[in-house]
């Protein structure tokens, strides 16, 4: 559930990033895309962490 939240978060923030730096649209899917995955993966390593850390 984190790593889709995060996933959602991370490809908005990427298309904003994109359309600042001035991308056109397949640069606004391909950062989207990658800061989707970067945090959907971070997300997912906390949550592995937290679990065998007994956080959760």
């Amino acid at each position: 559930m984190a790593a889709t939240i995060a996933f959602i978060l991370g490809a908005a923030w990427g298309a904003v990033v994109a359309r600042r730096r001035g991308g056109n649209r397949l640069d606004i899917l391909f950062y989207a895309g990658v800061h989707g995955i970067v945090l959907a993966l971070l997300a997912l390593l906390a949550s592995v962490i937290a679990f065998r850390m007994d956080w959760i």
